[in-house]
C-alpha cells in the first residue's frame, strides 16, 4: 500500500501547481513533488518482492522468436546493470537461437516496482536477418510480468496437481543430465503446466516450478474477482496480435515508443542493451499520476 500520507501531500501540491502562475513558485513546487515522488518509490513494500518475467514469442513466426530473445537479453541485461539476481526456471529456445517461451525468476530492491508495468505485447519493425528484399517486417512478443507468490499467500491443494519427472537435456547433447531431474507440473483443475529442468537437482526444479504455478494461479484468481467487481484489466498477454500492443520498436527509425502513454525513445542499441531504466521510470511516474487522478474522481 502507498503511503496515502505522501499521497496527500503531493495531491496538494498538484493543485498549488494548478492555480499557481509565478515561475519561480511553480519551480519550487515542481522541485518538492519530485522530491515526494522519490520518497513514495523509496517506500513501496512491493520494492522487496521477488516476480516472475515471462516472455513468449507471438505473431511472425521464427522473427518473433528472434524478437522474443532480444527481449529476454535486454530484461537480463537490465537486471545485471540495477544489480538483480536472475534465476531462469523454463527455456524453450528456436532451432535458429530465438525464444519460443522463457520464465524468469528476478530477485532485488525495486525490481518488482519497475517492472510491472513492462507486462503487455511488445512489436518489432525491423528488416531481419533471413530477408533477401530488405523489406520491413512486423512481429510481437508477449511479456508477463507476475509477482512472486509465497505459500502462506495462496494455497494449492496436492491432489490438483500431477508431477512428471524426465531427463533433462541440453542441446546437441551438452548439459544433458544422466538423472531424472527435469520436472513437470500439471494444475489439474485448470490444464495450466509448468516445466522447469535448471537445476540438477530434481527438488530445486520442483520448488522453481511450482513457485511459477503458484504465480500463475495466484494472477487468474485476482482477475476473476476482479471480473466478479466489473473491474477486469486486460489480461497482460493479450492475445499475442501485432495490433494488440503496448510497445513498438522501431528499428528503421532508430525508435521505441510506449503506446499507453504516447511517448517515444531514441538509441535502440542502447535501450535493447539493457539501458531502459528511463522508460521504467517514467512508467512508475505515470502510474503514480493515475492514482493520483483517481483518487481525485473517488
Amino acid at each position: 500500500m502507498i503511503n496515502q500520507k505522501l499521497i496527500s501531500e503531493l495531491r496538494d501540491l498538484e493543485t498549488m501547481k494548478q492555480t499557481g502562475s509565478d515561475p519561480e513558485f511553480l519551480t519550487m513546487v515542481e522541485e518538492e513533488m519530485t522530491k515526494i515522488r522519490e520518497r513514495i518509490f523509496a517506500e513501496d513494500p512491493d520494492n522487496t518482492r521477488p516476480l516472475i518475467l515471462e516472455v513468449r514469442s507471438g505473431t511472425g513466426g521464427e522473427e518473433a522468436e528472434l524478437f522474443a530473445a532480444d527481449l529476454l537479453r535486454m530484461y537480463l541485461r537490465y537486471a545485471e546493470i540495477k544489480n538483480w539476481k536472475t534465476d531462469i526456471v523454463e527455456m524453450n529456445e528456436s532451432s535458429i537461437g530465438g525464444v519460443k517461451l522463457a520464465v524468469v525468476g528476478i530477485r532485488g530492491f525495486g525490481a518488482y516496482p519497475l517492472l510491472k508495468l513492462e507486462g503487455g505485447v511488445h512489436r518489432v519493425q525491423r528488416i531481419p536477418k533471413t530477408e533477401k528484399a530488405g523489406r520491413i517486417h512486423t512481429s510481437a512478443a508477449s511479456v508477463v510480468v507476475m509477482p512472486e507468490v509465497e505459500e502462506r499467500e495462496f494455497d494449492i491443494r496436492p491432489e490438483d496437481i500431477r508431477i512428471d519427472v524426465y531427463r533433462a537435456g541440453g542441446k546437441g547433447g551438452q548439459g544433458v543430465n544422466t538423472t531424472d531431474s527435469a520436472v513437470r507440473l500439471t494444475h489439474i483443475p485448470t490444464g495450466m503446466i509448468v516445466t522447469c529442468q535448471d537445476e540438477r537437482s530434481q527438488l530445486k526444479n520442483r520448488d522453481k516450478a511450482m513457485k511459477v504455478l503458484r504465480s500463475r494461479l495466484k494472477q487468474l484468481d485476482d482477475e476473476r474477482q476482479a471480473q466478479a467487481k466489473g473491474d477486469l484489466r486486460r489480461s497482460m498477454i493479450g492475445s499475442g496480435d501485432r495490433s494488440d500492443k503496448i510497445r513498438t520498436y522501431n528499428f528503421p527509425q532508430d525508435r521505441v515508443t510506449d503506446h499507453r502513454i504516447n511517448q517515444s525513445w531514441h538509441s535502440m542499441s542502447r535501450i535493447m542493451g539493457g539501458e531502459i531504466d528511463t522508460i521504467t521510470q517514467t512508467m512508475r511516474t505515470t502510474e503514480l499520476n493515475e492514482i493520483l487522478h483517481a483518487e481525485d474522481s473517488a
